[in-house]
C-alpha cells in the first residue's frame, strides 16, 4: 500500500505562482511513478503532468510552459505552477503507480482568482 499526503494549495490571483507538494508513505520502493491530475467543478478529473522513477516527464498540452513536475529519488513531488489561470482553478490528486495499481491523495483545492 502507498500513502500519498498533498499539500500548498490555496488562493492566488491569476498570473501568480504556487507550489504543491505530494508526500509517499509505505510501499514507496514499488513506486513506477507519481504525478499530479486535476478535477474542476462538473468535469472529469484530467492528468496535469507526471514523472516517472527514471526521470520521464509528461504534461497536459494546458499547462506546458508554465507548470513543472519534479520527483525526488524517494517519496515526494512537486508541481510548481507559474502563470496561473482562473480555468487552472481544481482540486488537485496526487496520484503513484505501482505493479499493483493506483492510489491517490485526497487532494488539495487551488483557487485561482480573475
Amino acid at each position: 500500500q502507498v500513502q500519498l499526503v498533498e499539500s500548498g494549495g490555496g488562493l492566488v490571483q491569476a498570473g501568480g505562482s504556487l507550489r504543491l507538494s505530494c508526500v509517499a508513505s509505505g510501499s514507496i520502493f514499488s513506486i513506477n511513478a507519481m504525478g499530479w491530475y486535476r478535477q474542476a467543478p462538473g468535469k472529469q478529473r484530467e492528468l496535469v503532468a507526471t514523472a516517472t522513477s527514471g526521470g520521464i516527464t509528461n504534461y497536459a498540452d494546458s499547462v506546458k510552459g508554465r507548470f513543472t513536475i519534479s520527483k525526488t529519488a524517494k517519496n515526494t513531488v512537486y508541481l510548481q505552477m507559474n502563470s496561473l489561470k482562473p480555468e487552472d482553478t481544481a482540486v488537485y490528486y496526487c496520484n503513484a503507480e505501482n505493479s499493483r495499481g493506483d492510489y491517490w491523495g485526497k487532494g488539495t483545492l487551488v483557487t485561482v482568482s480573475s
